[in-house]
């Protein structure tokens, strides 16, 4: 188990607790009440931490290494019935970028989302979860696809970005996000976003028009990310818990602004601290929303998109 620097507290007591069970096994002296006097701390200092916690640290618990990725959502919901498609028919299949079909019961539905490695040589191997252009080509032909045969659409959103390198700006970087971005906002199938990490900038956006919008509960949603924010205000990565506060990149702040449609609840530590939960979390969620979807006809379905993100930046003053 890894700890992050605020989690300290959380590792000392869990620590003294593996100390004072072994103490108990290994002699005769009967610890079961220093135990449960430490087991009590222990639950204390989650709540105390977890359900205060600033910006800068909900973005430190969405890149946890041991948070879920996005296929290991799709593994958890659809189990053997998932089938990836690879390619985007024009230059090559973007390891970054994973989709398929796959079964929610007997429901079926395209699943598409960025993919994170696990360790340096899978990091390296999905870039980091940063899509090239190719990435979001495939993810719309799968959306197409979907459309054609009348499948609903899951995405889920884990990137810091869209990659921003000279070969994928020579190969339309920005042309197929906004691509991406036009013929979302026109597909007469259910879309239902997931942002299941970090949602950054137009590399979220690039899957991210969806008829319900969710976030779990410590991901965040911004144009750019913390630390990228601080560099240009500040000429440094010092601020960036000042930039993440500013930025309003919760997934409360979410709500607030009225950019994504629920929160989904993680558990006390956070997704990682109990897989199981979450994946039947964000199963009902799914669920929830296409039979609200399922009901509207495709005409009504796109017109309430288009309401819903013209509507997006409307103030009174």
């Amino acid at each position: 188990m890894e700890y992050l620097d605020f989690e300290m507290p959380i590792k000392e007591l869990q620590d003294q607790l593996a100390k004072c069970q072994i103490i108990g096994e290994e002699s005769e002296v009967d610890v079961t009440e220093t135990c449960k006097k430490i087991e009590e701390k222990l639950e204390k200092a989650k709540k105390d931490i977890y359900k205060n916690l600033t910006a800068w640290q909900r973005v430190q618990l969405s890149r946890h290494p041991n948070r879920p990725y996005t296929l290991d959502y799709i593994k958890a919901l659809c189990g053997d019935t998932f089938m990836e498609l690879h390619g985007d028919r024009s230059v090559k299949d973007d390891k970054a970028m994973i989709g398929g079909l796959g079964k929610i019961g007997d429901q079926s539905f395209m699943f598409i989302g960025q993919q994170k490695g696990y360790n340096t040589k899978t990091r390296q191997y999905r870039n980091f979860g940063m899509a090239n252009p190719e990435g979001y080509r495939k993810a719309l032909r799968l959306m197409r696809m979907a459309e054609k045969f009348g499948i609903p659409v899951v995405t889920f959103v884990d990137t810091p970005g869209a990659y921003p390198g000279l070969e994928a700006e020579e190969r339309g970087q920005g042309e197929a996000i906004a691509r991406n971005i036009f013929e979302m906002t026109y597909l007469k199938t259910p879309i239902i976003t997931i942002i299941i990490g970090e949602g950054a900038s137009g590399g979220a956006l690039g899957i991210g028009v969806g008829d319900r919008v969710y976030m779990l509960e410590n991901s965040w949603y911004s144009v750019i990310s913390p630390e990228n924010c601080s560099t240009i205000l500040w000429r440094s990565w010092e601020q960036k818990e000042k930039a993440a506060e500013a930025l309003k990149l919760t997934a409360k702040d979410g709500m607030k602004l009225n950019i994504v449609d629920d929160i989904i609840k993680e558990p006390l530590g956070g997704a990682h601290s109990d897989r199981s939960a979450t994946f039947e979390a964000v199963k009902e969620q799914i669920l929830k929303a296409y039979k609200e979807l399922n009901e509207l006809t495709e005409a009504d379905l796109v017109a309430q998109r288009m309401e819903k993100y013209a509507n997006m930046g409307v103030f009174k003053e």
